[in-house]
């Protein structure tokens, strides 16, 4: 039988956001049961539900940070059991058989990842995230999160977490290296501590010095203000990799400028615009421009893993199902130190709508 649960959605871009029920669907033999604890807010969710990236299938529950306790497992899942401390992040499906997902590149499948919200299943059903009491997946995009990490600071790692983690492991960041991170926001505060954790030396790139004690608290070395005058004449040549965490047009030339030669600016950040690029930027010192999104399940979990070997995740602020709209609100103004997530005990309370 299908499952009914309480789960936070909107009915149009105009609409607030309310409690409404939804079902999830009836658990499949390789399904697992998620009693979600904590839901993280991404600016992804943001974007989505706004229809700033396209338009969506309405009425949508959105969410991809999702931390929970196995309730349930099918008959033939073999990885996870009852009262397990696990997570799902931005995909719940894909083909499992191209090149891509045989490569634990689940993300880049070539028939077609599904998202956690607002993709179409398998069944045909829109998929509805994590901002719900509980959610059905299948076991082979479920992570296990280690006892280290409480859940609600570990639900923004399944996106923010591993999005900054895997370019830094795909460039094999590492001891000696020196390191900038562009932005100190719910992405930039996880890519500075995993770079620091990896042993290299953390510069934050910003356009003040108002966060430079967070950023000393989180582990860098320092923070530069990028609007002081000749600021790219004077570091150029100073870094072996940049990682790009704002979705704000940037002056690429002069960030490619602070790379050492062979150095990789890797842009995590998705501005809606398109940036303009002199290729003599990258032939001069023979550097890389590169992009990364999330990364495939095995790395997910090895980033969880890191994180709670090295003893640190995210830095969050909790708020209940009835703050989101302000809290959307709060991520767009910069105002939250880093990341909001929703405490889903606060369903008990909230009446659905009729």
């Amino acid at each position: 039988m299908p499952i009914t649960v309480k789960a936070l959605q909107k009915t149009s871009v105009d609409a607030p956001f309310e409690v409404r029920t939804i079902e999830r669907r009836d658990p499949r033999p390789d399904d697992v049961v998620i009693a979600i604890k904590a839901a993280g807010i991404c600016h992804s969710d943001i974007h989505t539900i706004r229809q700033e990236w396209g338009p969506v299938t309405y009425p949508l529950a959105v969410g991809h940070e999702i931390a929970g306790v196995v309730e349930a497992v099918g008959s033939d899942v073999t990885r996870f059991a009852v009262g397990d401390r696990v997570g799902v992040g931005c995909l719940v499906n894909s083909c499992g058989e191209c090149a891509e997902c045989r490569a634990d590149q689940e993300q880049s499948c070539l028939h077609g990842a599904v998202g956690t919200y607002a993709a179409t299943d398998v069944d045909g059903t829109i998929t509805q995230g994590g901002y719900s009491e509980k959610v059905v997946v299948n076991e082979d995009f479920v992570v296990r999160i280690p006892d280290a990490l409480d859940l609600d600071v570990a639900a923004p790692l399944l996106c923010a977490g591993i999005t900054t983690y895997s370019p830094l492991n795909r460039w094999d960041v590492h001891e000696g290296q020196k390191v900038a991170v562009v932005g100190l926001g719910g992405l930039g505060h996880m890519g500075v501590q995993i770079a620091v954790a990896k042993g290299a030396d953390v510069t934050v790139l910003s356009r003040s010095l108002k966060k430079e004690k967070l950023a000393a608290e989180l582990g860098a070395s320092r923070t530069l203000a990028t609007s002081e005058e000749d600021f790219f004449d004077e570091h150029a040549g100073e870094f072996d990799l940049i990682l790009n965490t704002v979705s704000a047009e940037l002056p690429l030339d002069s960030y490619l400028r602070l790379l050492k030669p062979r150095g990789v600016m890797a842009c995590v950040g998705a501005p809606p615009e398109p940036m303009s690029l002199h290729i003599g930027s990258l032939i001069g010192g023979r550097k890389v421009l590169t992009g990364s999104d999330i990364g495939g399940i095995a790395e997910t979990q090895e980033m969880l893993d890191f994180c709670a070997e090295h003893g640190f995740a995210a830095r969050i602020e909790k708020i209940g199902v009835d703050a989101v709209d302000e809290a959307y609100e709060r991520v767009v103004a910069g105002d939250v130190l880093f990341r909001f997530v929703i405490d889903t005990a606060t369903f008990t309370d909230a009446e659905p709508v009729a």
